[in-house]
């Protein structure tokens, strides 16, 4: 499988404290990838190192062959990689539809571009709303909105900071079926999570990370077979 996203030898700091350790992974092309681990292992510094927001001491972070590691953050977005942050930030006072304009980028070659009308047959309750204010919703319709802004930047990849964290199961349940969506149009993901069993439903591998460091990465299925590994990291 080709790699959308090669990572490999990443350090990070905050400040002086030393908060990924010599980190690798890898996302294929089309493929979903799940970082698993608990509160403060390392997930959401790693997105951020990926997409800009945190500057790597070391390390290399390739991106469909290109080498983006300390890159600014706006010019990684323009090679087509999607960012939801776990905060979600969308413009509160924007409407629906005015958000998704926020997000527009050019269409990639070979890719169909997304639009607002393409975006709510796969999130319908969106076009329910589309002159509604970002901040009359749902932190469910947020985090979708969230989602739907960042493929109207047509990405070829989309990293995913804890979704399904504070969503009512009726939406985690859309939420994994959007990722299906998403993976069928050929969109590679990378998410962080701390849902197992959400995990096990969208993600075809899974990575461990703790204290910074993979501490295990293979199939979903050899994850959710192993329950040694499973209590070693990610029970509470």
């Amino acid at each position: 499988m080709t790699a959308m996203l090669s990572i490999s030898g990443l350090n990070a700091f905050y400040g002086r404290a030393h908060i990924l350790f010599d980190l690798a992974l890898e996302v294929g092309a089309g493929e979903v990838v799940v970082l698993l681990g608990r509160n403060g292992a390392g997930k959401s510094t790693t997105l951020k190192s990926i997409i800009g927001l945190v500057r790597p001491s070391s390390g290399s972070i390739r991106f469909d062959g290109a080498e983006i590691a300390g890159a600014e953050p706006f010019r990684i977005a323009r090679l087509g990689l999607g960012y939801v942050p776990e905060e979600r930030r969308i413009f509160t006072d924007l409407s629906v539809a005015e958000n998704l304009e926020v997000g527009r980028q050019r269409a990639r070659d070979g890719a169909s571009p997304w639009t607002a009308e393409r975006l709510f047959r796969l999130f319908p309750n969106l076009g329910e709303m589309r002159d509604r204010a970002g901040g009359r919703m749902s932190g469910g319709e947020q985090q979708m909105l969230t989602i739907a802004r960042t493929l109207m930047g047509n990405p070829r990849l989309v990293l995913l900071d804890e979704p399904s964290e504070g969503l009512a199961p009726v939406i985690v349940q859309q939420l994994a079926r959007t990722i299906a969506e998403i993976k069928a149009q050929g969109i590679s993901v990378l998410l962080c999570e701390q849902n197992l069993h959400f995990a096990a439903h969208v993600a075809d591998r899974a990575y461990i990370i703790e204290k910074g460091a993979i501490r295990f990465h293979g199939t979903m299925q050899a994850l959710m077979a192993d329950e040694a590994v499973r209590k070693a990291y990610l029970t509470v």
